[in-house]
């Protein structure tokens, strides 16, 4: 049977105006969560609670949701250019929840953001001709997204209170307040001339410029001899650089992309952008070219290793890719999103072991990190029953609940009443 893929971001999936959807990558996940690390010391949030969700959305925005969920827009991520501003926005949104001023709304948002979020994986969507067509048009058309009508309008008192809060949360987290300073000054350069049209007694935010002073004033209160003993290292910096340039190259079209970061430019992160845009445009040979020469001069990084099997994937070369994606994950730990991209080329390429590799590669992602496009990758892998419960699952986290309680049923008809996918099943039916 011909089976082929289409390669696709989250970003390009129809989604209703007011949706927005989750970008899953275990890079850009990793490196902000470092980066974020020390202001939840700050704010007493124990180690590993705080969460780093990434919206596919090009507002200059955040938000803190139930004080341990942090979602960063990428057109934040994209515009921000230094590590200390992307701190200080989070602080500020933190300062909002040592405030207490989201209460009220964690408990409005809770169970809608948990149904309506689309997650996917930043490389790799697709869609298979044949076994259950229906299966692949479902990854592509997604679901409903973050309902932003829901986001909480704050007060003018209140965005002052959380601008302070988030200068002392700084400061107690030995990082460089200043960073406030660079997104002021990146707003005022955005907003600056709406603004002053604008009568600030009408608005329920305080004025860029009038924000701007404000976290002067507050940064020259901490004590002269301050030092951001824990401000973000070299390699942190050179990181978060690699994490913007990897957005630019899949969010941005190849003709900005190469305004971005031209050709004159040789650095890691411009090099890193230009291939991830040449594989998006369908120049597989060169963004491979692009790709081996990072590779060769940071062997150790994982993620370059990734985006080389994402291109071997494409270009037909499965055994390529396999190696690929296994150079990757002998360099990185906990990798649910390479882990699901290696299975579904084993699927595909379909060598002896493979499947059971395969099997074993989503039930570990399944484990850390469950995702509707892991559930997909299973359901091809099992030739029973259990590819049913698979698709049950994949269709329940995508919110369509008739369509998983049927593939539950089915399931149940062909599997041991004392099988774990049969009881796991029956869950979905009870659901």
């Amino acid at each position: 049977m011909r089976k082929f893929f289409i390669f696709l971001l989250c970003v390009i999936f129809a989604l209703p105006t007011y949706a927005a959807s989750l970008i899953n990558d275990t890079e850009l996940e990793r490196i902000l969560t470092e980066l974020v690390a020390p202001l939840a010391t700050a704010a007493d949030i124990p180690d590993g609670r705080l969460n780093v969700h990434i919206v596919n959305s090009d507002d200059f925005n955040a938000f803190v949701m139930g004080g341990e969920d942090v979602y960063i827009y990428t057109g934040l991520l994209t515009q921000i250019k230094s590590p200390d501003a992307l701190q200080a926005v989070v602080a500020h949104e933190l300062g909002h929840t040592l405030g207490g001023h989201m209460a009220q709304m964690s408990q409005r948002m809770s169970a809608e953001m948990t149904r309506t979020m689309l997650i996917q994986a930043l490389g790799i969507g697709l869609m298979a001709i044949g076994g259950d067509p229906s299966l692949g048009a479902g990854v592509l058309a997604g679901s409903s997204g973050v309902a932003q009508q829901s986001m909480l309008a704050f007060t003018r008192d209140e965005e002052r209170i959380a601008d302070d809060m988030g200068v002392k949360l700084m400061a107690r987290a030995k990082l460089d307040p200043n960073g406030f300073i660079d997104v002021f000054r990146q707003m005022e350069n955005i907003t600056g001339a709406l603004e002053s049209r604008i009568n600030p007694n009408r608005i329920n935010h305080p004025l860029t410029s009038e924000r701007l002073s404000n976290v002067r004033e507050q940064i020259q209160k901490l004590d002269s001899d301050y030092v951001p003993t824990n401000a973000p290292t070299p390699q942190q910096r050179s990181e978060y650089e690699l994490a913007r340039a990897k957005l630019v190259g899949y969010l941005y079209n190849p003709d900005r992309v190469a305004t971005l970061y031209p050709n004159t430019d040789t650095s890691d992160a411009a090099q890193y952008a230009r291939a991830i845009a040449r594989m998006q445009s369908g120049n597989l040979d060169d963004a491979r070219v692009g790709t081996l020469n990072l590779i060769s001069n940071n062997p150790d990084n994982p993620y370059f290793y990734e985006l080389l099997g994402d291109i071997e994937y494409q270009l037909g070369h499965y055994d390529d890719s396999v190696d690929a994606y296994e150079q990757s994950l002998k360099l990185t730990d906990n990798a649910p999103q390479i882990e699901t991209a290696l299975a579904l080329v084993l699927t595909e390429r379909r060598k002896p072991g493979d499947v059971t590799r395969a099997i074993e590669l989503c039930k570990r992602a399944l484990l850390t990190s469950p995702m509707p496009l892991t559930y997909w990758v299973l359901a091809r892998a099992y030739d029973d029953g259990r590819a049913d419960w698979a698709r049950a699952e994949y269709y329940h986290m995508m919110g369509k609940d008739d369509m998983a309680r049927e593939y539950a049923r089915r399931a149940q008809r062909s599997l041991p009443h004392d099988s774990p996918e049969y009881i796991k099943s029956g869950d979905i039916l009870n659901n």
